[in-house]
């Protein structure tokens, strides 16, 4: 702690922080959609790559690129394991960040640990202060974190760098990469039509930007009208686009991947045709393409079963209640935020409660962060004979439309046979423009919750809705009257929080007073909710 001039102590922050406080002042707009995807100067990026001395270094790095709507983080996070697994050194770059902003860089497979992170930091950001003016000025923040991740990957030598695109294609600041080894283009869908643009055609465009001349691609099955967008382009640049088959199960001798959701094998075929293609053109394996017909190399069966990703059909009981077990309150985390997403996790999240309402009452999970089937697996013992109640934790961008993701959320769920006790709706602790958790949020009395409203709204409407059908009769339960964890505004379905604290704190009173119920709640609608909640349970 150190003395400030009035004679109070103050925080004295760590070089770790003035680094996340230099990285925040690059964020010029108070969203994340910068529409500098727009192609506001893309131009500029080549300026700072001379600048920073990295125009050779990228020309001569082994990239796999892919863009997407839905699944391009898990297709990274799938090759970057394969390859690894293969007896690659890999560099993985991907985005958002859900704790720490070391996260977006992993070689290895694990995050660049603080000491590398901020000499390259520093290195780079005081290059640039030197040398950018008014003409050129500081690059944008996502711009800033795909240099620093160019910077890195060539500094440690990386065999592969696995770039993950942040926003689009044709402008995101990882295409200037002008000879990748091979793209991949994910499942495509309506998100960041704000930039992207209004049709399926249109995105596809957009995404297909990072089609290189004479470079093969790859995608996964699309709609008609994506696909012949993306075929176009593809001949447009002789590029030679073919469609991965989804991974068949049966090819994993009987192990499960990675990650959880059965579109994960749509992802993970893409992943097996990039890695194959990669090994391939860089002289690694004969085969122009490994068909999927009968067989994997084990390295790719180990690379596909290890992968891991934060913040996708992530299982986490929380640990810091004190009741006799600990899987009274469990939090099913999936930063799904479009209504393709929101669909495939409101169907993961149905499954994946009613596997766990197998789950043993005395069950001691050895990490606070596993998947359903691990829970099933390590205690095929006693089964509960707890009820449970499903509770709903949600926040979106105001960018997204609620009208179509809640609705889409409720009826999938419902089909499923699974109904929500209560809706939760909260702002999200990490601030658009600040990165870092030294960066204090606003109080209470500070926050704008007219954006929770209106969720609460279109909640309360769906509620109303399909009154007389079938809701959730399992558990009744006690609801919370402590002054210190009330909400802002309570409906009979759904309540508004001022904070998350608040609403964790509120979740887990409630479990204290209904020890008799087995409390399952799917955090959902954001990445950086999730993160948060990530922050706070895992702490």
């Amino acid at each position: 702690m150190e003395e400030g001039g009035d004679g109070c102590q103050k925080h004295s922050i760590t070089p770790y922080e003035e680094a996340l406080d230099a990285l925040s002042s690059l964020i010029t707009k108070r969203s994340r959609a910068d529409k500098s995807n727009k192609g506001d100067r893309f131009d500029i990026l080549f300026d700072y790559m001379k600048i920073l001395d990295l125009e050779e270094p990228i020309s001569q790095m082994k990239v796999i690129h892919v863009a997407g709507t839905k699944g391009k983080g898990s297709t990274c996070v799938f090759a970057e394991s394969i390859l690894r697994n293969c007896g690659f050194h890999t560099g993985l770059f991907t985005s958002p960040h859900l704790i720490d902003v070391r996260e977006r860089f992993r070689l290895d497979g694990v995050d660049i640990c603080e000491e590398k992170f901020l000499a390259y930091f520093w290195w780079c950001y005081d290059r640039l202060k030197e040398n950018t003016n008014e003409d050129v000025p500081m690059p944008t923040y996502f711009r800033f974190l795909a240099l620093l991740a160019f910077k890195i990957f060539a500094a440690e030598q990386v065999d592969v760098a696995i770039l993950e695109v942040g926003l689009g294609g044709k402008f995101d600041a990882t295409n200037v990469v002008q000879a990748p080894i091979v793209c991949g283009i994910s499942s495509l869908g309506y998100d960041h039509m704000e930039i992207l643009g209004n049709t399926l055609g249109e995105i596809a465009g957009e995404k297909a930007g990072i089609f290189k001349h004479g470079v093969p691609a790859f995608t996964v099955p699309q709609p008609d009208e994506a696909m012949h967008v993306l075929e176009e382009k593809a001949s447009q640049l002789g590029a030679n686009l073919r469609v991965a088959p989804p991974l068949v199960a049966d090819l994993l001798n009987g192990v499960k991947l990675g990650l959880e959701g059965e579109h994960q094998y749509l992802n993970a075929g893409l992943a097996v045709a990039l890695c194959s293609t990669w090994l391939q053109r860089t002289g690694h394996l004969e085969a122009t393409y490994l068909e999927q017909t009968s067989s994997l190399p084990a390295q790719f069966i180990k690379g596909l079963t290890a992968a891991s990703l934060q913040g996708r059909a992530q299982i986490v009981p929380d640990t810091h209640i004190d009741t006799e077990n600990p899987g009274d309150l469990v939090f099913y985390l999936d930063g799904a935020h479009s209504p393709e997403s929101m669909e495939v996790c409101s169907g993961w999240f149905s499954l994946a409660i009613k596997e766990n309402s197998q789950q043993p009452l005395n069950y001691q999970p050895q990490d606070n962060s596993i998947s359903s089937h691990e829970l099933i697996q390590r205690h095929p013992g006693k089964r509960s004979r707890k009820n449970s109640a499903q509770i709903l934790l949600f926040n979106c961008m105001s960018v997204r439309d609620p009208q179509l993701l809640l609705p889409l959320l409720m009826k999938t769920c419902a089909s499923h046979g699974v109904h929500f006790k209560k809706a939760l709706f909260v702002p999200n602790t990490s601030l658009y423009y600040r990165v870092g958790s030294h960066a204090s949020p606003p109080t209470d009395s500070q926050v704008d919750l007219s954006w929770q409203f209106n969720l609460q709204g279109v909640w309360e409407n769906l509620m109303q809705g399909i009154k007389g059908d079938a809701k959730s009769t399992d558990a009744d339960w006690e609801e919370v009257k402590d002054d210190t964890a009330l909400p802002t505004k309570i409906c009979e379905n759904s309540a508004v929080f001022s904070s998350l604290p608040l609403a964790i704190k509120w979740l887990r009173d409630t479990v204290q007073r209904n020890q008799s119920i087995r409390f399952q709640v799917l955090v959902t609608g954001s990445l950086h909710l999730v993160g948060d909640v990530l922050k706070l349970v895992k702490k």
